[in-house]
């Protein structure tokens, strides 16, 4: 049975608006649903391990709220990357949620497993705001892996739109452009997802389900 590891930050606090966040839990519940059907096995893993901290959480958003009680345990006590070995999973999936911008561009130990991961064979993938972990991704060779790749990401102008720009650390779009990716992106907030062999990416939440699809479709096609 193939397994993706859902990589989760482990940030909680909004720069200094006074808000708490964390991932964005509809990022993860939905796509892992789209895993679990198709025979899947999910885990997780966080940056500092333990209890990974949470956002987005709806009203009236029954799959997230099933996931959260099908999976308290496991999200209660999240492992770190280097308690993890690579050969272990087919996929890592970096979710999204604004604490990302601030823990996973230096979160080397979980970049090192992703590394491992897609050069065992398998899937690396993240969406919105996720791709904030493939920035310090670099593959044996000294190449980044989103370098001359099709990547899609939280944009710029969904940044502004969110009133966050000022929040964040930095603009995730630019750093990929930076790093040699190609950014592919579509209208704000609109579903959007890319597969660049097996490298897989989404623009925003609404994009989530469809790249744990483009995942099981690379996988399938190894």
């Amino acid at each position: 049975m193939p397994t993706v590891l859902f990589a989760l930050t482990s940030h909680d606090t909004l720069g200094d608006t006074g808000r708490k966040t964390g991932f964005y839990v509809p990022e993860v519940a939905h796509p892992a649903q789209v895993f679990t059907a198709a025979g899947w096995k999910v885990a997780f893993v966080s940056v500092k391990g333990g209890a990974a901290p949470q956002d987005g959480i709806k009203p009236g958003d029954t799959v997230s709220a099933a996931f959260l009680a099908d999976h308290a345990q496991a999200l209660a006590t999240t492992p770190t990357a280097d308690q993890l070995k690579a050969a272990d999973y087919d996929a890592i999936y970096y979710a999204g949620g604004h604490g990302t911008m601030w823990d996973f561009p230096q979160a080397t130990a979980l970049a090192t497993l992703a590394t491992d991961i897609y050069e065992n064979g398998g899937v690396v993938a993240a969406v919105c705001h996720g791709p904030a972990g493939l920035l310090p991704v670099v593959l044996s060779n000294g190449t980044p892996l989103v370098a001359g790749r099709k990547v899609s990401t939280f944009t710029n102008e969904e940044e502004e739109a969110a009133g966050l720009t000022e929040t964040v650390p930095f603009a995730l779009e630019t750093a990929l452009v930076e790093l040699g990716a190609n950014v592919t992106k579509t209208d704000n907030f609109a579903a959007h997802a890319v597969a660049d062999g097996r490298l897989v990416t989404g623009q925003n939440p609404a994009s989530a389900a469809r790249v744990a699809e483009l995942v099981i479709e690379q996988s399938t096609a190894l």
